[in-house]
């Protein structure tokens, strides 16, 4: 075995803070303490800085400052998309389509609102994980009140034809919700292009501060609070806004605004020689998602004879982070509804391997990994029951 080395390779699941955005949120703990909603001085610099990084965010996404509501991750946002707009909207109809590789997030809150009396209808994808906008266009229904696909898959990468999906919505009248967590920093977000409705994104995921995140509600559209308790955002999220959180999100917004091309064509080398490596150098070995249309971040495989789960095992042993899937989700050792949608089998499931790039990955980095895996899943494929 290679000798070891500490390589982070799970930048999907989460990203560290940088620096710069450290920086920026350290007086908002012990000087600039304010609450927002408060009336003296203190107060009111606090709501100075809260309504000047909804201003950076808005900016960055070319949306309206008063369309943005801070949440507490991407979650709870979007939640309150599903939620917020199915109970605002019930007199129109109940009708509510997802598509089948959504964060568990969304497949959740809309089994909810299907036990609650809505109609929820999950589209198909192709074997990349592409929806068809035509297959939206064919399922709208004069009932149907939102329609819900992520901008880009958390597992297998691939990047959704969301603008045309949005304008099928547009010309029916229905509101379109998209979760940008993965797609924000690595990928172009501007709603007034895309022509989506509502729109999630987190700031963990762009090295930004755990506990912010936003979502975008376009101006007119009606949507219901999940949380009720005071006049915060607006009315549409109570709760005394997490100050410190949400001025790293800004600073990581505006770290994302400059960084974002040259980082994304850097980090899109690395992938692809990532990608390359270990199909030429591992047997067996599929990549999953599509070829080209994936974030630039994302190699997700899989490896047949072995399980994914010993295989994440494995690799930390040798120094390296990795996930078998969604890291919100892989802890449950059940097959992937994303690479069941994809045409996968259970069992090709299970052999599933997601490495996720980031602005500290480099080159020797990757080529430890590609000196690592083949010789960890060689050992594994021997001790298979599944060969």
């Amino acid at each position: 075995m290679v000798k070891k080395r500490q390589v982070y390779l799970d930048y999907a699941a989460t990203t560290p803070v940088d620096p710069l955005v450290m920086k920026a949120m350290r007086p908002f703990f012990d000087k600039d303490f304010g609450n927002s909603m408060s009336l003296h001085r203190w107060g009111q610099s606090a709501k100075k800085a809260l309504e000047a990084s909804r201003q950076t965010v808005a900016d960055f996404i070319g949306a309206e400052k008063e369309e943005i509501v801070f949440t507490a991750s991407a979650s709870e946002s979007n939640n309150l998309a599903l939620k917020g707009v199915a109970w605002a909207n019930k007199a129109k109809g109940r009708h509510i389509l997802i598509s089948p590789i959504e964060h568990s997030c969304v497949q959740q809150s809309a089994q909810w609102l299907k036990q609650q009396g809505w109609l929820v209808e999950e589209l198909t994808v192709n074997q990349y994980g592409l929806v068809d906008p035509q297959q939206v266009k064919q399922k709208l229904r004069a009932e149907t009140i939102l329609v819900s696909v992520i901008y880009a898959s958390n597992e297998i990468g691939t990047i959704q034809p969301i603008k045309a999906i949005a304008e099928v919505c547009q010309a029916k009248k229905v509101y379109c919700h998209t979760d940008a967590s993965q797609a924000c920093g690595q990928i172009s977000l501007n709603v007034k292009d895309v022509g989506v409705d509502l729109l999630t994104a987190s700031s963990h995921k762009i090295y930004g501060p755990k506990g912010a995140a936003i979502l975008y509600i376009k101006d007119g559209v009606k949507i219901e609070p999940l949380i009720h308790g005071g006049g915060h955002e607006a009315g549409r999220r109570a709760a005394t806004v997490n100050l410190p959180a949400i001025v790293g999100l800004a600073q990581a917004v505006k770290l994302a605004d400059g960084l974002r091309i040259k980082d994304s064509r850097r980090i899109a080398k690395l992938r692809d020689y990532l990608i390359q490596g270990i199909l030429s150098r591992i047997p067996h070995s599929y990549l999953n998602g599509h070829p080209k249309q994936r974030l630039p971040n994302n190699v997700h495989f899989r490896f047949d004879f072995i399980e994914g789960e010993a295989l994440v095992f494995a690799l930390d042993q040798q120094g390296i982070a990795a996930s078998t899937g969604s890291a919100c989700s892989s802890a449950e050792l059940k097959p992937s509804k994303t690479l069941l949608a994809i045409g996968l089998k259970p069992e090709q499931t299970h052999g599933s391997l997601r490495l996720s790039l980031g602005r500290r990955t480099t080159k020797k980095e990757l080529d430890y990994v590609l000196q690592a895996l083949p010789e960890v899943v060689t050992k594994l494929r021997k001790a298979s029951p599944f060969k």
